[in-house]
């Protein structure tokens, strides 16, 4: 429990952040008592930041305990995720002996190796897939050879995932001793944590074979190790990440040992006599007293003895030929890019022989005379000759309708050239209409009188009494007595003010016009009063008044609010 953090510091702080929960829960009892009593909202509005300022007061006392379990947390979220039930592989021995290496060989996880010792600080987890299941393995960080109480946090982490994991234990050796710790070093720690190995599947590895070969150890040293085999019962295999020699062998072997220690798990388990139980072997009784012994094919028997004598090639007698396949097929005939599979041999028909036939000779039970027609070139004559008379009488109603025309030779071309300029401009404007761009108003647009001039000549209007000019508007004249000719005023411009008698306007005399004025006036006087220019007039000249919106609220009446 105190491998990580201290048990007893951990459970202090969450002892004290729950004294807070509780004193935080009385403080907003009483607050919410005092709320009920508040004469006013500012009062009620106090005794909330009162109530605010206590609570945020009690939790900065709690600072140190909150960072703490967040550090707590933050660590415990960069944990690695182990199951525990899955089938493992755990990795331990000495500092700088090849476990890592050997993890990053087997998963597709990429720990840090390095040339130096506690490389890896903590636990790292790959997994692996073998005989379609998935296997996760567990690298360590060294463990060095002292008493349990002086060993850090790096090597207590190793410590514990041996004590409480089911798994396979790999004992990683150094055979060169370039670790920095002598063969006898290793073997004594692998004898001081082995009660750590006990119920468990274990194998020895001997690694780095390639920098020093098992054959090239001393006598004293081969003794250890077989030595420690022994009296642990673990085989000892050889194995070098960096040459990646024997690697697959030692998993298989770590595969095979977990599988065998959980199959017979599972045997002594209890729950095996229930599956047991569900299983029901049908045995047949005998119906008759004869003897009916189990039949075996002769040819059988002979295929049996002679892949018995060692004849390799065995074929059942009678059995029919192996049947070639498109990629065989394609092999033979210059592989892949070269053949190209012929789909005809896949066709039903009758006639086997019609398969590979150019043009198939029968189609629908027809046979392809039955589609030629020995007249068509005759029909095709008569056809052109429809064609000819067809194209004569209509040149010949073309011609009847033009002679009926009563417009001369002149005529006729401007008719032709205003259809054929109708057509181009109709064509221009579909062209300008798709394209996406600004259109100059008309009053920008300025034209000469001479292009104007040319181009009514050229839809065939007369252009001799045409004058284009500028209108001009006629001024109007002062009032004055110096152009009085012969004693008469000119004529004021503008309209005259002619007025109406009431009966033209509906009304029966002066008296009733005078009334209608009245009323009118009456009729606008509620408006007046509001300042409303007319009955449409939805203007709010102030939204917000400064004599309703300003000061702070009294404690009397809120229904101008």
């Amino acid at each position: 429990c105190n491998v990580l953090y201290d048990r007893d510091h951990y459970k202090l702080a969450l002892g004290q952040l729950n004294i807070a929960k509780n004193l935080i829960a009385t403080i907003s009892k009483d607050y919410v008592r005092l709320l009920k009593y508040g004469d006013s909202l500012y009062r009620c509005k106090q005794l909330k930041r009162a109530a605010l300022g206590r609570m945020c007061t009690l939790m900065k006392k709690h600072k140190a305990s909150l960072g703490y379990l967040e550090e707590v947390r933050k660590h415990l979220s960069r944990l690695p995720s182990i199951d525990p039930n899955t089938r493992t592989l755990l990795v331990t021995g000495y500092p700088n002996v090849g476990k890592s290496s050997f993890m990053n060989k087997i998963t597709r996880a990429d720990v840090e190796v390095q040339p130096y010792a506690f490389t890896t600080k903590s636990l790292f987890v790959g997994h692996f897939d073998y005989k379609y299941l998935r296997w996760q393995v567990i690298d360590t960080p060294g463990i060095l050879d002292k008493p349990l109480e002086e060993r850090n946090t790096i090597e207590m982490q190793a410590v514990t995932a041996l004590a409480h994991l089911q798994c396979c234990v790999l004992y990683f050796l150094d055979l060169s001793e370039t670790c920095g710790w002598s063969l006898e070093d290793q073997i004594k720690l692998f004898e001081n944590i082995k009660p750590l190995f006990a119920n468990k599947p274990l194998v020895i590895i001997a690694n780095k074979v390639d920098a020093k070969p098992y054959d090239q150890l001393s006598s004293e040293h081969k003794e250890l190790l077989e030595k420690v085999s022994e009296t642990s019962g673990a085989k000892i295999l050889q194995m070098s990440s960096h040459a990646d020699i024997g690697v697959t062998d030692v998993k298989r072997m770590a595969c095979e040992k977990l599988i065998e220690k959980r199959v017979e798990t599972k045997m002594k388990s209890k729950k095996l006599g229930n599956i047991m139980n569900r299983l029901t072997v049908a045995v047949p009784s005998a119906r008759d007293s004869k003897v009916r012994p189990v039949s075996i094919p002769e040819s059988v028997l002979r295929a049996r003895e002679r892949k018995r004598n060692g004849d390799q090639d065995v074929e059942m007698e009678g059995a029919s030929e192996k049947r070639k396949t498109e990629k065989d097929l394609m092999w033979e005939n210059g592989g892949p890019g070269v053949y190209s599979a012929c789909y005809k041999k896949l066709y039903d028909l009758k006639n086997k022989d019609h398969k590979f036939d150019v043009i198939p000779e029968i189609i629908d039970g027809k046979n392809i005379a039955d589609f030629v027609d020995p007249d068509i070139m005759q029909k095709l004559e008569e056809l052109e000759r429809e064609e000819e008379q067809l194209q004569k009488q209509a040149e010949y109603e073309e011609k009847q309708a033009g002679e009926e025309s009563d417009l001369d030779e002149e005529e006729k071309e401007f008719v032709g050239a205003i259809r054929d300029k109708k057509s181009i401009v109709l064509q221009q404007h579909r062209r300008e209409k798709s394209k996406n761009r600004s259109v100059l108003p008309a009053k920008h647009k300025t034209r000469k009188s001479k292009e104007f001039k040319e181009a009514l000549a050229k839809t065939g209007y007369e252009t001799s009494k045409v004058n284009p000019t500028k209108i001009r508007t006629k001024k109007r004249m002062r009032e004055d007595d110096s152009m009085d000719v012969d004693g008469e005023s000119p004529k004021k411009a503008g309209r005259t003010l002619v007025k109406k008698s009431p009966h033209q306007e509906g009304l029966r005399d002066a008296e009733q016009k005078k009334m209608a004025k009245k009323l009118l006036k009456l009729g606008r006087r509620p408006l007046q009063m509001e300042g409303r220019a007319g009955t449409s007039d939805r203007k709010i000249s102030e939204k917000l008044p400064k004599h309703l919106f300003s000061g702070k609220r009294g404690i009397g009446k809120t229904q101008r609010r």
